[in-house]
């Protein structure tokens, strides 16, 4: 009898050890997983907090554009975009095919409300982007970041005026889903190097900026490039930056050129040719810089003043920096071996 009661009794203290220690452990369990929910609501947060930081220091320099022109019928057109101050005196920065030197007015309108006429000072087609100016001083400005560093995955935001004036310095969110993207935007035109995002980029969104989560700006949204629900893309800002230096110091830009067509990698399945780097030379204007200086067909330039060349916004930057009339120093690998070029760019014609 003695040793049955022994028994329950070591069973029902063992019983208790293990209900005790479920339950302290079940306990345990709640609050870790209560702590992950609070950690995630807190990322969330957090996130949220630093899109709302950002959009806040860009959306006062982000504006709303009206430009006319006439169309192909003799109709006078109004289209509707956005833009953003890159100088408190006035300098815009937009899309093209937003404003450009064919439209027969501009107008800008500020964040504080105010519409003042605007003119055009600089655009270039390939690349989408224009910049125009307004009589205005002490405007709040955009900063750039470096877009040539964005990395994927990085958060994205998109400010703009989608679907017309109604919905003006609307921000919308997302991440950089690719770097390097090529477009065709029309038969046999590309355009090359562009961000791809995930933010919502609209009709009117054209010309805004794209902001990275310290409120610089790394792209230019373009609607113009479409291709699916979701996926947008965006003209990286590096390129402006030595027109921006040139148009504050002396009012405009004249945008060189050698005279070459050129692709980077990311064209090779569009030309049935590879290489490893570089930007392989389709074509060489006769008379132009790079012909004078010997480039050809089929030459594959490897850097440019010292620096190596992997994209056509690095051609272009080198080239923009480089100006009209002074040396451009090339390396290229030609036919027979590499060789090292100077080569005087010209003024776009």
């Amino acid at each position: 009898m003695k040793k049955f009661k022994l028994i329950i009794s070591t069973f029902l203290i063992n019983a208790l050890l293990v209900s005790g220690l479920t339950g302290c452990k079940t306990t345990t369990s709640k609050i870790n997983n209560n702590k992950e929910t609070a950690n995630a609501q807190n990322a969330t947060s957090s996130a949220g907090s630093q899109i709302t930081t950002a959009a806040e220091k860009v959306i006062p320099s982000v504006v709303s554009i009206t430009a006319t022109y006439v169309d192909n019928n003799g109709n006078t057109v109004q289209g509707v975009g956005s833009g953003m101050i890159i100088d408190s005196n006035g300098y815009i920065l937009t899309n093209n095919h937003v404003a450009n030197a064919d439209s027969k007015t501009i107008t800008v309108s500020l964040y504080n409300g105010k519409d003042i006429s605007a003119k055009p000072v600089w655009a270039q087609a390939g690349l989408d982007l224009s910049i125009i100016k307004i009589n205005a001083a002490n405007l709040p400005t955009v900063k750039f970041g470096d877009s040539s560093k964005v990395k994927v995955g990085e958060n994205a935001i998109a400010i703009g005026n989608p679907l017309g004036l109604n919905f003006q310095r609307t921000v919308t969110s997302g991440i950089i889903s690719a770097v390097n993207r090529t477009i065709e935007v029309s038969e046999g035109t590309f355009m090359e190097d562009l961000l791809q995002t995930d933010a919502s980029i609209n009709p009117g969104n054209s010309g805004g900026p794209l902001v990275n989560i310290n409120g610089n700006v790394i792209g230019v949204n373009s609607a113009k490039i479409t291709s699916a629900e979701g996926i947008g893309f965006s003209v990286p800002t590096n390129i402006i930056k030595p027109v921006l230096k040139s148009i504050k110091a002396t009012g405009s830009f004249t945008t060189p050129v050698i005279g070459i067509v050129g692709f980077d990698k990311s064209m090779s399945g569009y030309l049935n040719t590879t290489f490893d780097r570089g930007i392989y030379i389709y074509s060489v204007s006769s008379g132009s810089g790079a012909y004078n200086a010997g480039i050809r067909k089929g030459d594959i330039i490897l850097s440019m003043n010292g620096k190596d060349v992997k994209t056509v916004t690095d051609l272009r930057e080198a080239l923009y920096n480089t100006g009209v009339g002074n040396t451009l120093r090339i390396r290229a690998r030609t036919a027979s071996g590499e060789k090292d070029f100077n080569v005087t760019p010209k003024a776009a014609g």
